[in-house]
């Protein structure tokens, strides 16, 4: 077992060049960030290392792109004071989730817009970083219908081919900042359409990124959209799977995981992952980072904070909130390995994505 607190992959065309040349935040394209609910909150230390201190060492700033909890993560870190964001977006996230048994969707709906607003008030994005939050837009039969039935329905259009799911969603995306290479990769068969991200719209365009189908109600109006349901992005794109090998650099792909899942349904169908060892062309480029075996012993329960945490704690959200504090602090051991292994790179214990 790595005793490392994390594990890094690597495409070959990131491996190459980390063997060349060493790795430099210049030579960051892009920064993914996967929905993952509150596995979101393990990010947030190296988020802090990455945004507070080696990236601002260079001369630019990579585009930032996520979906739910990794849309606020990526917000927090384009605002102008990224820390006291992130700080807001975790003071919330573990303290202000308290549920009662039979809670509502709307009354969870409730609890995501105040999630949306620790990352959106005060709404102060740096001009000089692209941000892209993808939000999911219900289309066809379940733009009327959030039901368990119109889901399995969808899950099961889903299973026979990820093609058939964009006959229900469609992808909009949300843009701050300048124009990005990534702004051409939507090559796949959603309908693909981007927006201005700004202090008008982006508390609804974050809620909309984090609102969970079944869980919580949908976003109905988005300021400058046609009123429709708007959904949680990471259903289209759940871990973001783009061809990142179009991109002129490095994507570097702090993670939960050690692979890409392109579609929430699809973390239910193994040949729709990729890396985990067989990673294709479009992870050419990318290093990717998660957590270790060896870090993930240490934690609470023996894993990573999420969604069922709520269940298994119950009432007693003291524990869950302790428990959660704990995990965070136990996860800041990946920024500090990675902090050290980035001065001097030991190509030795990367592992193929």
């Amino acid at each position: 077992m790595n005793a490392m607190p994390l594990s890094l992959r690597a495409g070959p065309r990131a491996l190459e060049h980390i063997r060349r040349n060493g790795l430099r935040p210049d030579d960051i394209a892009c920064i993914p960030a996967a929905a993952g609910g509150p596995k979101g909150l393990a990010l947030i230390p190296f988020d802090r290392w990455l945004f507070g201190e080696w990236l601002p060492r260079g001369t630019r700033m990579p585009t930032l792109i996520g979906a739910s909890i990794g849309a606020w993560r990526m917000s927090a870190a384009a605002q102008a004071e990224p820390l006291a964001a992130l700080d807001r977006l975790a003071e919330c996230y573990v303290h202000r989730q308290r549920y009662r048994e039979g809670v509502t969707p709307r009354e969870v709906a409730e609890k995501i817009v105040g999630l949306a607003e620790s990352v959106a008030q005060p709404w102060q994005p740096r001009a000089d970083v692209p941000l892209r939050v993808i939000v999911s837009r219900a289309v066809g039969p379940l733009a009327g219908k959030d039901s368990r039935g119109a889901f399995a329905r969808i899950a099961a259009a889903n299973a026979v081919s990820r093609g058939r799911l964009a006959r229900h969603f469609h992808r909009e995306v949300f843009a701050s900042g300048p124009a990005s290479p990534l702004d051409g990769l939507w090559q796949d068969g959603f309908a693909t359409r981007q927006h201005g991200l700004n202090a008008d719209n982006c508390v609804a365009a974050l809620t909309a990124s984090g609102s969970i189908p079944l869980i919580c109600d949908a976003v109905g109006r988005i300021p400058g959209l046609p009123d429709a349901p708007y959904w949680d992005g990471g259903l289209i794109d759940y871990h973001i799977h783009l061809p990142y090998q179009q991109l002129p650099g490095i994507t570097l792909y702090p993670h939960f995981v050690e692979g890409v899942i392109p579609g929430w349904l699809d973390k239910f169908i193994p040949w729709r992952k990729q890396g985990f060892g067989r990673g294709g062309e479009s992870l050419a480029n990318m290093l990717l980072i998660a957590p270790s075996e060896a870090l993930l012993a240490r934690l609470p329960n023996r894993k990573l904070p999420d969604r069922n945490d709520f269940y298994r704690y119950g009432a007693d959200h003291a524990a869950r909130e302790a428990a959660w504090r704990r995990a965070m602090a136990e996860c800041e051991r990946i920024a500090e390995a990675f902090a050290r292994w980035v001065e001097k790179p030991d190509l030795s214990i990367v592992m193929p994505l």
